[in-house]
């Protein structure tokens, strides 16, 4: 592949982006319920996946899950973003005392500056719903292969559930125009993606079961 991979929303995220990102998950109650439902299933994956001691939280964003990564008090936490916006955010978002056990780190999850094995676990939240094509999503996966060496924890959308139902026939209603950056994808397909990128589904769990279209996906490497 020539060149590191670039997606177009990837650049949006200057400082004014990063702030509104930040605020998103904060305005009013829907999204509050939303985030602490997000927490809840993070704290769950987290215990699945064994409680690992390093974890790389790729897409950290604003960083709005540093605290509940920090809950367990040994464990060493990476938090990487492709923006260098976001990070600044997020460490200045957070609590001070979360922040001094985050060590920052700007990369892109298409190609992690970081070594083979390096981390026990790799913490993926609301990223793979932005990825369409099937070879990106592929390039992804097997570098979250090879960075972590034992659990990968991942969200994104699936189909099955009443959401993704209503989310496909407003899109017939109104046909597909213009750039799109997210994506339902089938579950069986993703499944057999994890598969040849050299995992098995340890677990899965669903945000709200047969309604809501986000997944969380607990990994392990074969």
């Amino acid at each position: 592949m020539d060149g590191p991979i670039k997606l177009d929303f990837s650049e949006k995220y200057d400082d004014q982006h990063a702030q509104r990102y930040l605020r998103k998950h904060q305005d009013g109650v829907g999204r509050r319920l939303s985030h602490w439902r997000d927490e809840q299933l993070a704290r769950k994956a987290l215990a699945l996946a064994g409680e690992p001691g390093l974890v790389l939280d790729l897409p950290c964003g604003a960083g709005r899950f540093w605290p509940v990564l920090a809950e367990k008090a040994n464990r060493a936490i990476i938090g990487a973003d492709n923006s260098e916006s976001m990070l600044k955010v997020a460490a200045k978002a957070q609590p001070v005392d979360v922040v001094k056990r985050v060590k920052r780190l700007q990369t892109s999850a298409f190609d992690i500056e970081l070594p083979d094995n390096a981390v026990d676990c790799i913490f993926c939240m609301r990223l793979l719903h932005h990825i369409g094509d099937a070879e990106h999503r592929m390039t992804i996966l097997r570098e979250f292969e090879r960075v972590s060496r034992d659990s990968v924890i991942i969200s994104l959308w699936v189909d099955g559930n009443f959401k993704a139902w209503k989310r496909k026939r407003a899109e017939k209603q109104r046909g597909q125009k213009g750039y799109q950056n997210r994506f339902v994808l089938p579950a069986a397909t993703v499944e057999k993606e994890f598969e040849q990128a050299g995992f098995r589904v340890q677990e899965q769990l669903d945000f709200l079961p047969l309604y809501a279209m986000w997944r969380v996906y607990v990994l392990r490497k074969r």
